[in-house]
């Protein structure tokens, strides 16, 4: 049998680099630290008591500790590891998929006992498949106010699922068949609880697709080209070709706690030492319009909707706060005086002439009059990464939990990193 899936979920596993694979282990690590930092946050905590109160057959291992089925445990897991909004993201779809995908593919490899280098080989491959159907969803999905982590999210945990789950080439049809009638998500709850319960819900429904495939359910394998298919109901209009390479390659880390359409603003900021706040009349941030609709709140009173608001981010930048540290985004921040007066004189415009990973910034004043750019496209070797990374985790979780966590990926070892997401 072939479908529309079929090309999607070739090129997906044609994309099996030996970057990729380092990728997708550094994302591993990554995706382990955001969750333990994030799972005292209270979407969390409500989404855990979800769990808790069904109850159900303990399969799979909870951030913090306690098992669940593997459905509850993929749905806590990724909006624990989306709390921080601090994991990785792929410019190419706008989305986020390691919180969609790692979260599936442990529960499931749990579940069947399965080790760890099978759960980062099916992540992979996941992973690189939710870029792919974001790029065939294209940006008017998205622009029409689709969460893409939660929706190509959704496809490939599934196909992550599939895999750990030996689906026939069959049955993984019919699970992405199904996917394409449980995918959901908005952008409309960006800057709420609502924006990491969408990659949980990702995670969860491709557990379900897959263990429903897996048991004989039938669906509509064509169910995304088709008359009333996903394609045409959720407004997509990205190719059908594929392209070559591995997209895993390009995919981004987060080095700011905050929305990565703030980062490349942040990082021109810092390009421009010693500035002073008192001096500068106005700021201007020119980013590509898209942004305009994500992360451009314009004055947030929560430290959540500060992760989303330039004129918040460049304030908080610019008075010397660090955009990496998680208690920087805090209510209190918010309604700080001086960051308000600040951010009072932030514009954001729109420019079509800069990519998606660029940002150009500029600083007005009698003693400032200063301008810098910065592309997040920008090459980094994966030693540089592997070397921020690691300091993340370190700020995150500790020196000593966040190297027994990369031992753990390093070695394989699914029990060690297991126990270590189940500590406190």
């Amino acid at each position: 049998m072939t479908s529309p899936f079929t090309p999607i979920i070739e090129a997906a596993r044609a994309a099996d680099t030996e970057t990729a694979r380092a990728i997708m282990a550094l994302s591993a690590l990554d995706w382990a630290a955001c969750g333990i930092a994030g799972q005292g946050e209270p979407v969390s905590q409500l989404t855990r008591a979800l769990a808790e109160d069904e109850g159900g057959t303990p399969q799979a291992t909870l951030f913090g500790g306690g098992r669940a089925p593997m459905r509850s445990a993929a749905l806590v897991n990724g909006a624990a590891s989306h709390a921080l909004d601090y994991d990785d993201t792929h410019f190419a779809h706008i989305g986020h998929p390691s919180v969609a995908v790692l979260p599936a593919a442990l529960a499931v490899a749990e579940r069947l006992d399965k080790p760890l280098q099978q759960i980062l080989a099916a992540a992979r491959l996941g992973a690189e498949a939710s870029v792919r159907f974001g790029l065939r969803f294209g940006r008017s999905h998205y622009q029409a106010g689709y969460h893409q982590t939660a929706t190509a999210g959704a496809f490939g945990a599934c196909l992550a699922a599939a895999e750990l789950m030996d689906l026939t080439e069959d049955q993984c049809l019919h699970a992405l068949g199904l996917t394409a009638t449980r995918a959901s998500g908005l952008k409309s709850q960006f800057g709420t609880m609502g924006k990491p319960f969408n990659a949980g819900i990702a995670a969860a429904n491709g557990v379900e697709a897959a263990f429903l495939a897996a048991r004989g359910f039938i669906s509509n394998p064509d169910a995304l080209d088709c008359t009333n298919g996903f394609v045409q109901t959720h407004l997509c209009d990205g190719s059908t070709d594929q392209p070559s390479g591995a997209l895993l390659e390009s995919l981004s880390h987060k080095f700011h706690a905050c929305c990565h359409g703030l980062h490349a603003t942040l990082e021109a900021l810092a390009t421009m030492p010693d500035l002073d706040p008192a001096q500068i009349t106005g700021i201007t941030v020119f980013t590509h319009p898209r942004w305009l609709t994500v992360c451009n709140l314009p004055a947030p009173t929560t430290g959540l909707g500060a992760k989303f608001s330039y004129r918040t981010a460049v304030a908080l930048a610019l008075l010397g706060h660090d955009t990496a540290a998680l208690e920087t985004y805090s209510d209190a921040l918010c309604a700080d005086p001086a960051v308000i007066a600040l951010r009072d004189r932030v514009e954001v415009v729109g420019k079509d002439e800069l990519k998606e990973t660029e940002a150009l910034v500029t600083l007005d004043g009698p003693k400032e009059g200063r301008m810098a750019s910065f592309d997040l496209e920008s090459p980094m070797t994966l030693d540089t990464r592997r070397d921020r990374l690691h300091a993340k985790a370190a700020a995150l979780v500790g020196e000593t939990r966040a190297q027994a966590l990369w031992q753990a990926v390093d070695r394989g070892d699914r029990a060690g990193f297991c126990g270590l997401l189940a500590q406190a």
